[in-house]
């Protein structure tokens, strides 16, 4: 693959991140595997399997549930930050509840746009009231920290064109990012994804062509990139990816 053009993402640090490193670590997130040593009744001595190195089969690749919020919701949001407690089941499951009448009015304000396609003023104080910055903020205050992630990750799941992962490792990168009048650290990603909006489209085609059609939004792709810099995993998952069949397979073509 190419190695032409970089994407600026401040929020990953201050190192342009060229393009084919980006494609080679969102293959490596998707597709990698880690060693791990399982033991069984039939297999006591243990024996070493590999298994998938990070969630992308358990979130990206889940059946989107149809109709209202519910259950299967949480699950598909544990499939990416994993199990919760049964009290902390039961303050996922109502905040999702609690979550209907924003997660519709910024669909509905949205009105069919990716979040990447919305004007700078929907992220910004100044068009407040209603905005769909306005809501994503409000979003993030339902429940605790780590319950807001879940369900924020539950509305990505559904609506992987409008609602950013925004919660745990990857808001507290954001932060030191957000400007004067910006509505919340949606308004960074927002930025970065329109300051950087060829470079996406091109990593997008390529990420689809490396796994095969499937197309990743490109909110979860920023998410991706931010998660494996802010958690010092991106050489990893580069390498990861650049060890797939699949990037052998398009270095060939």
């Amino acid at each position: 693959m190419a190695a032409d053009g970089a994407l600026f993402l401040p929020s990953t640090g201050p190192d342009p991140i060229p393009l084919d490193v980006a494609a080679a670590a969102v293959l490596g997130y998707a597709r990698g595997r880690r060693p791990l040593r399982f033991r069984s009744p039939s297999t006591p001595e243990g024996r070493w399997v590999q298994v998938l190195a990070f969630g992308f089969e358990r979130f990206d690749r889940h059946p989107r549930p149809d109709g209202p919020l519910r259950d299967a919701d949480v699950l598909v949001a544990e499939g990416l930050h994993g199990r919760l407690s049964p009290d902390g089941w039961a303050a996922v499951r109502q905040a999702l509840d609690d979550a209907r009448d924003l997660a519709d009015a910024a669909t509905a304000r949205a009105g069919g746009r990716a979040f990447w396609d919305l004007p700078a003023d929907e992220f910004s104080v100044l068009g407040e009231p209603g905005t769909v910055g306005a809501a994503l903020r409000g979003l993030g205050k339902l429940g605790s920290a780590p319950q807001a992630a879940y369900v924020a990750a539950a509305l990505h799941h559904r609506r992987p064109e409008l609602f950013p992962l925004l919660g745990g490792p990857t808001g507290r990168q954001l932060w030191p990012h957000v400007e004067e009048g910006d509505s919340g650290v949606a308004a960074v990603v927002h930025r970065e994804l329109t300051a950087n909006a060829e470079g996406f489209a091109a990593l997008g085609t390529a990420v689809t062509a490396l796994l095969g059609g499937l197309e990743v939004s490109r909110l979860r792709l920023h998410d991706v990139l931010l998660w494996l810099s802010g958690s010092l995993r991106l050489g990893h998952a580069v390498g990861l990816g650049r060890a797939a069949p699949e990037w052998a397979s398009a270095a060939e073509v």
